[in-house]
């Protein structure tokens, strides 16, 4: 992950913590699994599932903000304003492999209870610097 100025503080991470706004202007902090390609750096890659609050809020305001953070959501490193898409085709199928591979095999367990439970499939999060 060698993109952005922003992102570079990234390197290394296994979480992010991803902050989006409700309607009402309240900010809500999820930590979150990420991903990056050497080809696109700039693109961070998040999966979830295509109900979730996070998802719904992305939906209606793309602008998000970013920051390194422990897996209790602990905030180690500055924030980064981004925007955020739910991406599609190609891209979200490129990014959940990225996802994949960083997480194996965590992530590929958790995509078995996910398939047994008879769970839609996840979204796919593209977040760039804002």
């Amino acid at each position: 992950m060698t993109g952005s100025p922003g992102f570079k503080a990234l390197i290394g991470k296994r979480y992010l913590s991803l902050e989006t706004r409700r309607k009402n202007g309240i900010a809500v902090r999820t930590p979150v699994w990420f991903a990056a390609s050497a080809d696109d750096p700039d693109t961070l890659y998040v999966y979830s599932r295509p109900d979730a609050g996070k998802v719904k809020r992305l939906r209606a305001d793309g602008r998000a903000r970013i920051a390194p953070c422990g897996v209790a959501g602990r905030i180690t490193g500055s924030w980064i304003d981004a925007r955020a898409t739910i991406a599609a085709g190609p891209a979200a199928t490129a990014g959940m492999a990225l996802l994949d591979r960083k997480y194996w095999p965590w992530k590929r367990i958790g995509d078995m209870f996910t398939r047994l439970r008879s769970r839609p499939p996840s979204a796919v999060i593209a977040i760039r610097p804002a």
